[in-house]
């Protein structure tokens, strides 16, 4: 059990900026295994997000409680996710052929694609949010929690299921590119899937079918032009899937 959570606390110094015990050790074969616990990280970052939603909305209009809530997120973060998206979207967009688009997404700079898909996948989530939030105060509450944790199983089921790419030893995810196990995608899977008791069946059932198709897709992008994954590739799938959780959100209450 101890080693457990030391796994969690080691995941959780890796993927936010929230600070970990000293007793803690840490070292690259931990981090392998620590992926495990992605989700069970995001349903803390979501229950952060959705906290200072609540504190927000006491005084503050939807809109405005809905930023602040994404801002608390990115600041947990250190925009990790939303960095990998942009730098995705630079080397996607404007690499030709893999070894180009690897380059371009290796370069810390943004570049206009980038820039163009970090400013609309920002306004996306936050509009999404707030047509959510006009339904109740705990709706809003609720998807931010399980968009948050549902994201980051989706982000680790790529880490099971493609290639690492990348060969230089420089790359911040390195270590974080191995297939877990069974045992450790199942509990990958319930710090995903546990959280959507939150929502109703047809809210769920929406949210399942949304990230299945948008984590499918970004899996055969990525195949389809790297040969695989990357850290970048992960923040991406990550901040797709949380948009698309959102999404699925909306298209279920637009059906019934």
């Amino acid at each position: 059990m101890r080693y457990q959570i030391e796994l969690f606390f080691t995941a959780l110094g890796f993927f936010t900026r929230i600070p970990v015990p000293g007793w803690v050790p840490f070292s690259t074969e931990r981090l392998n295994h620590a992926a495990r616990y992605f989700p069970w990280v995001g349903l803390l970052v979501g229950a952060a997000g959705a906290a200072v939603f609540w504190l927000a909305r006491q005084w503050l209009p939807a809109s405005v409680s809905v930023i602040l809530s994404m801002a608390a997120t990115l600041r947990l973060t250190g925009a990790f996710h939303e960095d990998g998206w942009a730098d995705a979207c630079d080397g996607l967009g404007g690499g030709w052929d893999k070894a180009q688009a690897l380059e371009i997404m290796k370069d810390s700079r943004i570049g206009s694609y980038g820039a163009a898909g970090l400013t609309l996948m920002l306004l996306a989530k936050a509009a999404a949010l707030v047509e959510i939030a006009a339904h109740g105060s705990a709706a809003a509450i609720s998807a931010l929690v399980v968009a948050h944790s549902v994201s980051r199983f989706a982000s680790t089921s790529l880490i099971h299921s493609l290639e690492y790419v990348r060969d230089d030893l420089s790359s911040k995810s390195k270590p974080l590119a191995h297939r877990l196990s069974s045992m450790e995608l199942t509990i990958a899977a319930g710090g995903g899937v546990l959280p959507l008791l939150l929502l109703g069946p047809t809210e769920a059932l929406g949210v399942g079918v949304a990230v299945a198709g948008v984590t499918l897709w970004a899996a055969r992008l990525f195949v389809r032009r790297l040969g695989g994954y990357t850290g970048d590739c992960l923040g991406a799938a990550q901040q797709a899937t949380e948009l698309a959780t959102y999404l699925g959100i909306l298209i279920a209450w637009n059906s019934i």
